[in-house]
């Protein structure tokens, strides 16, 4: 991930959802995923705050056929944020989006204020079991039944608890699925190969940058579910012990997609944090007095 050596050598224009006024919080989806199924966050902040919410490259909108590495990533944000006018900005980034906020805090601790890390780590680990032909039949029934009739709880109980959402939600509620058909299906359908290969490279080859978070000082707040088997519970709570200026919370049975199971507990507590920590939306004007 942190390679100097790109396969691409311009960034690439990314597709954007850019709302609200104020403090600019920059908003980075995961894998797959793209700027809408970040809504659960941005609809909560736009109110007070200026959300910007990418489609990564290969993800989205953001389309893409060539093959590109994960640092191409930081690249394509750095030139949004230009495009935007955006000098300084709040983090928040869901699974790999939390890693590439990790990494534009390394990059330009003069412009990141603060981290909300959700469902991330900066060494991940997983402990998902292995994948059976039954998981993809159950998941690829209960999705498009989802997709048609979303929270159906006959689909829920029939498809829903033995598919592969079983390992990315706990609690099987009408909410949760109905994030997951708004969101979720066409996150899926929505994720190019080259993004899947970029991703995979990188983990393939041990992405670990523990020993850098000692440089990141700005406040942080690390959230995971406890029975996370994507992004596992004990990695994000190592990662947040390396953050000099992090607070932790572990939500007890929930799992990688922890913020469409429980939204309102997690935005109360972003919205807590972000009032212990008033200089993460403060204007540089306002900061350097």
């Amino acid at each position: 991930m942190v390679s100097t050596s790109t396969l691409t050598y311009s960034p690439h224009h990314l597709n954007a959802i850019v709302r609200g006024s104020g403090f600019p919080i920059l908003c980075l989806h995961g894998h797959p995923g793209h700027g809408a199924s970040m809504s659960v966050f941005t609809d909560h902040l736009n109110p007070r705050f200026q959300t910007i919410a990418p489609d990564l490259r290969g993800y989205g909108s953001s389309r893409t056929r060539d093959r590109f590495q994960m640092t191409d990533h930081l690249r394509d944000i750095e030139a949004l944020l230009d495009r935007l006018q955006v000098d300084r900005f709040l983090l928040l980034g869901w699974s790999l989006g939390g890693i590439l906020a990790m990494e534009l805090a390394l990059r330009h601790p003069d412009r990141v204020t603060g981290l909300m890390l959700v469902a991330s780590a900066a060494r991940p680990r997983g402990s998902h079991p292995p994948i059976s032909w039954q998981d993809l039949a159950f998941t690829g029934v209960s999705g498009i039944i989802n997709r048609v009739v979303p929270s159906w709880q006959w689909n829920i109980e029939t498809f829903g608890r033995r598919s592969l959402f079983r390992y990315l939600i706990q609690q099987h509620t009408p909410l949760a699925y109905q994030y997951l058909a708004d969101s979720g299906m066409s996150a899926y359908l929505q994720t190019s190969g080259p993004a899947r290969n970029a991703l995979n490279a990188a983990l393939t080859a041990g992405y670990n940058r523990l020993s850098s978070l000692e440089q990141i000082t700005c406040p942080s707040l690390v959230m995971a579910g406890e029975a996370d088997r994507h992004i596992t519970a004990d990695s994000s709570r190592e990662t947040a012990h390396h953050l000099k200026n992090s607070q932790f919370i572990c939500y007890p049975n929930t799992a990688h997609l922890f913020p469409w199971e429980i939204p309102a507990q997690v935005l109360g507590d972003i919205d807590h944090w972000i009032d212990r920590h008033p200089q993460v939306v403060a204007s540089s004007e306002v900061s350097s007095q």
